[in-house]
């Protein structure tokens, strides 16, 4: 039986095998790009189309369609990351968390940013002092009720 593991694993050597990129395996979904790496990498399902889509592109067996339309348990390591881009998340979240926090509840009032009705996008920016990492988050936001 195969897992979502595995189909991590075969997706990332036919991505490597064939020369695609992520923007391509997306471009064949018909989703965003870090959507589809993150159902690609397990942590997100894709539609039966989709994971079809996939699936043809990369030319992988009929059972990996299956897994990918499969929901995740999404779990991570929750220790510090020594990934130096993950840990720069990790760092960015640690030095400006509670100002988002306090900003995100000044400007719309006591809630979170959702991370289910969200949007992501990624690029590469030029800047004088050298390219940019540009990361654009939109997540719906969701007030917490009083009962």
């Amino acid at each position: 039986m195969m897992t979502k593991a595995d189909v991590t694993e075969m997706i990332r050597a036919a991505k490597r095998s064939k020369k695609v990129k992520w923007a391509d395996i997306a471009a064949a979904a018909g989703l965003n790009e870090v959507f589809t790496t993150s159902a690609c990498l397990g942590m997100n399902s894709l539609s039966p189309e989709a994971a079809g889509k996939v699936v043809a592109l990369l030319d992988l067996p009929e059972e990996a369609a299956v897994v990918l339309t499969e929901f995740p348990t999404k779990n991570f390591d929750r220790t510090v990351p020594t990934d130096p881009c993950i840990y720069r998340w990790y760092e960015i979240t640690g030095v400006f968390g509670e100002a988002f926090k306090e900003l995100v509840q000044e400007k719309a009032g006591d809630g979170i940013m959702s991370a289910i009705d969200f949007d992501m996008d990624v690029a590469l920016v030029p800047h004088e002092n050298g390219a940019r990492v540009q990361v654009t988050m939109s997540g719906k936001f969701l007030p917490y009720k009083s009962w």
